[in-house]
């Protein structure tokens, strides 16, 4: 069955693309892919008919449905990992067939609501994923976010570079007229820019960069934490940037890449600026609750890499707080690189946390190396399931405490978030198809 699905979705998809003949835009990496999709909305739907994908749908199925309409997301809940594969047959049945007959009439009777732009996110988990998915939709603007020393997924290639070449097929199938967005500061992104005819404008904080951030800062108000600003410079021209309700780097990278889309399509950076004000961060992306007993809480637990877990640990020492407590969870899919990433989350830890929780099996490692790395072994918790840590974080805290919880998606690290926050906050989004 699902084979069926997946043929008919794609046909369906390259349809969709041969009659509305939308732009492009594809993002990829292995830290950062939502974040800068957002930003990019942001910047580009000022006066422009714009569609980003909801979620990661970034897959086999969710990338057709991505370029075939927009879904709400109960809809979408009927086929993700909310919904356990076998339960609610006759409404997910349902669904599938509104998806297959809405997208053929769209096809015959053309829409005029439909973007000119699409923002797509392409996800890989195995070798050949990037190119199946190139052959439903080719994009005529790629970004690179990051794609780091240990990326996800790893498990299931040769290597971080097998990675890299893979996601690296994103550019290599650009025209000479089209963008190839590279993070700049990460060496596997920029090392790509070989493997493109098209123009390559690059982003980061490091000089070199072509769109730059500076001055990146997180803002305090009566002191409490109020976002993010910096400046955006290029071509010898800067603008201040305020990003509210978002917090840590990785939200000025992907205001950096958006900032580059932008350039590409003939936008200054005044208006740049402007747009980004209207950026938010998606559910569980470095999201900053109140939490119970007057703490602070930091939900980043959609997903969890080696790099974007030292972002997250340089945020926790960033925001104001008397103790700083990281509660951190396996970080999953990264294979014989597991005992070497949670060894080096472990110093990280030592370096930037008071306190440290850890959740899993490969998390303890992360106590562990926190203890050799001189942090108080009375500090130190290790527990083996979500739902203990999250009774032991909730009679740990106290007043002014600042806590980071993060986690791989499979680590329910999510249920520690509700536990801690003063009120609960949304479910984060799961959008990967089951």
């Amino acid at each position: 069955m699902k084979k069926f699905l997946r043929a008919i979705l794609r046909k369906l998809a390259r349809l969709t693309i041969w009659r509305y003949r939308p732009g492009i835009i594809g993002v990829t990496g292995s830290v950062g892919k939502t974040s800068a999709k957002l930003a990019i909305q942001a910047v580009l739907e000022r006066g422009r008919i714009v569609r980003a994908s909801p979620g990661n749908l970034n897959n086999d199925l969710g990338l057709p449905l991505a370029i075939i309409g927009e879904w709400t997301q109960d809809e979408l809940a009927l086929v993700t990992r909310r919904t356990p594969p076998g339960t609610l047959r006759l409404q997910k049945a349902a669904f599938w067939a509104r998806v297959i007959l809405g997208a053929a009439w769209r096809i015959v009777v053309k829409s005029p609501d439909y973007p000119e732009i699409l923002i797509l996110e392409y996800g890989i988990d195995y070798p050949g994923d990037m190119k199946y998915l190139l052959r439903i939709a080719q994009p005529n603007v790629s970004v690179v976010t990051a794609i780091g020393a240990i990326p996800a997924h790893v498990e299931h290639y040769s290597g971080p570079e097998d990675v890299a070449r893979e996601k690296g097929k994103l550019i290599e199938h650009l025209s000479v007229g089209g963008f190839a967005i590279l993070n700049y500061d990460d060496l596997a992104a920029r090392g790509l820019q070989a493997r493109t005819r098209a123009r390559v404008l690059t982003f980061g904080f490091e000089k070199g960069a072509e769109v730059r951030v500076s001055r990146f800062e997180h803002r305090v108000r009566n002191g409490v934490p109020d976002g993010i600003s910096f400046k955006l410079e290029h071509g010898g021209s800067f603008v201040p940037v305020r990003i509210p309700h978002a917090y840590g780097r990785a939200h000025a990278y992907a205001a950096a890449a958006a900032a580059a889309i932008g350039i590409a399509f003939g936008m200054n950076l005044v208006a740049i600026s402007d747009a980004l004000a209207a950026y938010a961060p998606a559910d569980a992306r470095m999201q900053v609750f109140h939490g119970i007993k007057s703490t602070l809480l930091i939900d980043d637990t959609y997903n969890a890499s080696p790099a974007s877990l030292a972002v997250a640990l340089e945020t926790l020492v960033d925001l104001p707080g008397t103790r700083k407590i990281a509660v951190l969870g396996d970080m999953l899919e990264i294979g014989k690189y597991a005992s070497e990433a949670h060894g080096h989350a472990g110093a990280l830890a030592a370096m930037t946390a008071d306190a440290l929780f850890t959740v899993g099996p490969h998390a303890k490692m992360i106590a562990d190396t926190a203890a050799e790395e001189g942090m108080k072994k009375s500090a130190i918790f290790s527990y083996a399931a979500a739902p203990a840590a999250a009774t032991a974080v909730r009679d740990f805290v106290k007043k002014g405490d600042v806590v980071l919880v993060k986690g791989s998606h499979d680590m329910h690290m999510d249920v520690i978030v509700r536990e801690l926050c003063a009120a609960a906050p949304a479910l984060a989004e799961e959008t990967a198809l089951s």
